[in-house]
């Protein structure tokens, strides 16, 4: 196996009626304990890195590239994603350069914007993304809510879902159900019943946000009930700012990284593994 195309992997999870469990690479730490989970579980992932991460790298190219030679030598078929892209920079610069780098797909991110202005900017970067090939993840939210769909108490309409994925074009929509972004207890109580008539009304793959908060028993409910892309983050943190603080309370002294970096990273490992099973198995 090898780099593959979010396309592929989600075409085949629809198919499968099963979900792609997507992570957040932070540093190359995740990106690694990401493969080597995934590669235990036999299951295919994404690689997903948000506008943050590539901030925090300062420039795309570094990152990627590492995401894309994990990728090639997997055991198991990993696609590359750039995740809630709000900047049309990069955004534009993933169109461009994005195909290169080992990146098949793009989450357009104006989910703060009113309803027309999300519409009109998701529709013409999706356009432009598509055209070089990506396949394009959208959000809907709250009409000039500032936080997005994943706002607490926010909820995804059915019927204005379909109508923002037929104006837009897009091939996959993040929606809000009950899920929140960076929650770290798993306590997170999701509209199964929304998530049917989601997958009902609205011809894209759903895409579940937040689920570290969400218990594994409800993530597979979800996506028995239609979700077909999982996003996994803060359960990864969780896990390995555990594991640091863990070795360094235990011996004061310890200076080299990768002394606390490996266990956080086995961590991190055994955390992706499970996930995978939950989501994709």
């Amino acid at each position: 196996m090898t780099l593959a195309r979010t396309a592929d992997l989600v075409a085949d999870a629809v198919a499968r009626g099963v979900a792609v469990p997507s992570f957040n690479v932070i540093t190359l730490e995740h990106a690694e304990a990401i493969v080597a989970g995934a590669r235990a579980a036999g299951v295919d992932v994404l690689l997903q890195l948000s506008q943050n991460a590539v901030r925090y790298h300062g420039s795309l190219a570094p990152i990627a590239s590492a995401c894309r030679a994990l990728a090639e030598n997997a055991g198991v078929r990993v696609a590359i994603h750039l995740d809630h892209i709000d900047d049309v920079a990069l955004a534009e610069q993933v169109i461009a350069d994005g195909p290169r780098l080992g990146i098949s797909s793009i989450m357009v991110d104006a989910s703060t914007l009113p309803y027309a202005d999300n519409v009109a900017l998701t529709r013409d970067l999706g356009a432009r993304a598509g055209a070089a090939g990506l396949w394009v993840e959208a959000e809907l939210g709250e009409v000039g809510g500032k936080d997005g769909a994943h706002a607490p108490g926010v909820r995804t309409d059915p019927a204005e879902a379909a109508a923002f994925a037929a104006a837009t074009g897009i091939d996959g929509l993040a929606v809000a159900v009950g899920s929140s972004h960076a929650m770290t207890a798993r306590t997170a109580d999701l509209d199964l019943d929304l998530v049917g008539r989601l997958a009902g009304a609205v011809a894209a793959p759903l895409v579940l946000h937040g689920s570290s908060g969400v218990p594994d028993a409800t993530i597979a409910a979800a996506v028995g009930a239609g979700i077909r892309k999982v996003n996994i983050g803060t359960a990864l943190n969780v896990a390995f700012t555990g594991a640091v603080r863990e070795t360094l309370a235990a011996d004061a002294a310890l200076t080299d990284p990768r002394k606390y970096l490996r266990p956080a990273r086995d961590a991190m490992t055994d955390a992706v593994a499970d996930l995978c099973r939950v989501v994709g198995g």
